[in-house]
C-alpha cells in the first residue's frame, strides 16, 4: 500500500483504536503526516525516534511490535472471540484494521528515506544514506490472529500466567516462583488433592475453594505456586492477593468472568485479628453474597491457623451475652472453604527420607549414615521437621 493511502487508512482504525495511543504507531503516523506536509526535518526526527523506540522495547521492526500488541493488548474483538460471541460489524472492522496494520508493517523503509531525502537540503544526503532500516514484513494475518484469540484469549492473560493484585490493579509477574514437579518432595497426598481440584477447574467442573493449613515451612504456598509448572495446566492463571486487598476482590472477579482462562485467587498466610474489617469481605466472597462466583474462578488460601481467626480469652469472657456464638462465627470462616487440607510436621523417618532425596537432587555426595546423623543434629538446633528446614540443612552442606 502506498504511504499516502496508508496514512488515510490509519485514520480509519476503529476496532483497535487503543493501539494508536502507543508511541510506536503514533510516531509512524506522525512520520507520514510530516511527509504529507513536506516537513523533511520533522519526518527525519520521527523516523529516527521510531527506530529508537522499537529497539528500546526489544522489537526489531514495526511488524514485530504490532504482532505483540495485537495479541497482548485488550481489544473488543479479542474479547468477543474469547467469549465465543458474534458481532458482524466488529469482526468486519477488526479485519479491516488488521489489513491496515499489515500494510504498515510492510511499509518499505527505503521508500520513506527516499521521500525524506527529496524534502531535505543537500547537506542531509549523508544522513539519509546512513539511516538504519528495519525489516518490512507482517508476521500476522486476520485468520491467524483470530485463531490465537480462540486458543489463548487476548490481553495480559494471554501473555502472562502469574499476577499480583495491588492497589486495585493487576501487575504481571514475568518470571513467577513456580517450583517444578520434581522439586516438590513429600506431602504427596495433600498435593494430589490440590491438583485434582485444580484439574476439575480447568475442565470447567464445579470445584471447591481450598484452604491449606498447618505448620510454617511445610510447603503450603509452594504447592499452590507449583500448579503453574504442571503439564496440562497451561490455561491456569494465578493471581496473588494480599489480605489488605480483599475488599477489592469483587471487582477483580467481575473482570475475570467469561474469560477462557481459569483463575486461582491465591491468599497466602491468611489470618485475621479480632475486629479485622477484611474478615467479613472474605466471608461474603467465599459464600453468602448475592453475586455468584464465576465458574472459572476459585480461591486458594494458606494459613498457619486452622480457624483463620485468632481467638483470645476475652472472646470467651467478653461482654456479649452469648460468647459461644461469637466464637462459632469466627471459626466458621474456615468451613466456607470446601476443601481443607492439613500440612503437619513430618515424622522423623519422613524427615530423613526427604533429606536424602534433596541431597541427591543437590548433587551432595556424603555417606548415608553421616548425612542422616548431621540432619538429626541440624534438627536439634532448628526445631521443626519441614521441607524448609531440610532445604536450609542442604544449603548448609553446599557452603
Amino acid at each position: 500500500m502506498d504511504w499516502k493511502l496508508l496514512r488515510s487508512a490509519l485514520r480509519g482504525i476503529s476496532a483497535y483504536q487503543k493501539l494508536l495511543d502507543a508511541p510506536e504507531p503514533a510516531l509512524a503516523l506522525d512520520l507520514l503526516d510530516a511527509l504529507h506536509r513536506g516537513a523533511g526535518e520533522e519526518a527525519l526526527a520521527c523516523y529516527t525516534r521510531l527506530f529508537y523506540t522499537l529497539e528500546e522495547g526489544g522489537h526489531g521492526s514495526l511488524g514485530a511490535w504490532l504482532w505483540d500488541a495485537l495479541r497482548y493488548q485488550e481489544s473488543p474483538y479479542a474479547r468477543m472471540v474469547e467469549e465465543g460471541r458474534e458481532d458482524a460489524a466488529l469482526a468486519s472492522a477488526a479485519a479491516r484494521d488488521v489489513e491496515t496494520f499489515s500494510a504498515l508493517a510492510a511499509l518499505d523503509c527505503g521508500a520513506l528515506v527516499e521521500e525524506m531525502a527529496g524534502l531535505l537540503p543537500a547537506e542531509y544526503a549523508g544522513v539519509c544514506a546512513g539511516l538504519p532500516r528495519w525489516e518490512n514484513a507482517a508476521p500476522f494475518d486476520f485468520e491467524g490472529l483470530t485463531a490465537f484469540y480462540r486458543t489463548h484469549g487476548g490481553g495480559l492473560f494471554a501473555q502472562y500466567r502469574a499476577f499480583l493484585w495491588e492497589g486495585g490493579m493487576l501487575r504481571p509477574v514475568a518470571d513467577p516462583d513456580s517450583p517444578r514437579p520434581e522439586e516438590m518432595l513429600g506431602y504427596r497426598r495433600q498435593r494430589e488433592q490440590v491438583e485434582a481440584n485444580t484439574r476439575a477447574l480447568l475442565e470447567g467442573r464445579a470445584v471447591n475453594n481450598v484452604l491449606l493449613y498447618g505448620e510454617s515451612g511445610t510447603g503450603k504456598s509452594a504447592t499452590v505456586k507449583s500448579l503453574l509448572s504442571l503439564p496440562g495446566f497451561e490455561d491456569l492463571r494465578l493471581i496473588e492477593v494480599q489480605k489488605e486487598e480483599l475488599s477489592g476482590l469483587p471487582r477483580l472477579i467481575r473482570q475475570l468472568s467469561g474469560r477462557r482462562a481459569k483463575f486461582i485467587l491465591f491468599i497466602d498466610d491468611l489470618a485475621f485479628d479480632q475486629d479485622d474489617r477484611t474478615y467479613s469481605a472474605l466471608k461474603t466472597i467465599l459464600e453468602g453474597g448475592l453475586e455468584k462466583r464465576p465458574a472459572n474462578v476459585a480461591i486458594y488460601a494458606t494459613s498457619n491457623r486452622r480457624h483463620l481467626v485468632r481467638q483470645t480469652f476475652s472472646d470467651r469472657a467478653g461482654d456479649e451475652v452469648d460468647a459461644f456464638e461469637t466464637i462459632q462465627e469466627k471459626t466458621s470462616l474456615a468451613e466456607r472453604f470446601g476443601l481443607r487440607i492439613p500440612y503437619l510436621s513430618m515424622t522423623k523417618p519422613e524427615y530423613l527420607d526427604m533429606v536424602e532425596a534433596m541431597a541427591a537432587q543437590a548433587g551432595i555426595t556424603m555417606e548415608r549414615e553421616a548425612l542422616r546423623a548431621e540432619a538429626v543434629k541440624w534438627e536439634m538446633h532448628h526445631p521443626g521437621r519441614t521441607p524448609r528446614i531440610v532445604r536450609q540443612f542442604i544449603a548448609s552442606l553446599s557452603v
